[in-house]
């Protein structure tokens, strides 16, 4: 998800963005904290607990919680099949925190662990610390004028990725927020701080997506 441009007042993005509908899972986790922040950034929110509330959306949030619980509720409710086919249809996917747990194709320690494996990455689960040990950083991002203040609270860490992921914000040298095509993860709780460059970054890919099937109407 590249963050250039974020916030830049451009009127034809912000047309664009009310015409964006975006879903955030909401089985577990932070759901209401990140649909505040994509209605603030502009985005019509679906909380999706069903394979059927996926319909008509274009991008999709999943948020932190814990990643072995998401990934049990989803197969549950056949989510898990649902979500895989949203995404190879070209729709966004952002996983956070325990989110990106869900979509790493690799998970450290944890091989059995069922996850999304949507995007080319091996994860630690709980490498920063336990909730006690739980910090901000003020993280640079690529693009971004000013770093973001990053609340890490029991995050994962991305311990390698593969080819064509991008690094998108590092912290003490490590990723902490890749892309790979539509879909982002980032190891810290962007929907806590009170900054919505994230979700405005997240709004405006999304935005990009509904432009390629023309249910967005074309910027003057």
């Amino acid at each position: 998800m590249n963050g250039s441009g974020v916030g830049s007042g451009d009127p034809a993005r912000e047309r664009d963005r009310a015409f964006v509908r975006i879903g955030v899972l909401a089985l577990q986790g932070a759901f209401r904290e990140h649909r505040a922040a994509l209605e603030r950034s502009g985005a019509v929110v679906v909380e999706v607990r069903r394979p059927e509330h996926l319909a008509g959306l274009e991008g999709l949030v999943i948020p932190g919680g814990e990643s072995s619980t998401i990934v049990k509720l989803m197969r549950s409710y056949g989510l898990d099949a649902a979500i895989t086919a949203f995404a190879a249809a070209g729709n966004a996917v952002w996983g956070t925190c325990a989110g990106a747990i869900v979509v790493a194709t690799h998970l450290d320690a944890h091989p059995d662990q069922p996850r999304l494996g949507l995007i080319d990455v091996a994860v630690a689960r709980n490498a920063y610390g336990r909730q006690v040990a739980s910090f901000e950083a003020a993280v640079p991002v690529v693009g971004w004028d000013q770093p973001f203040r990053a609340v890490f609270i029991r995050a994962p860490r991305i311990t390698s990725i593969g080819p064509g992921v991008e690094v998108l914000a590092r912290h003490a040298g490590d990723p902490v927020a890749v892309a790979s095509g539509a879909i982002t993860a980032t190891v810290f709780h962007p929907e806590l701080g009170g900054d919505d460059r994230w979700h405005a970054a997240f709004v405006q890919r999304c935005a990009a997506v509904a432009q390629t099937r023309g249910s967005v109407a074309p910027s003057a």
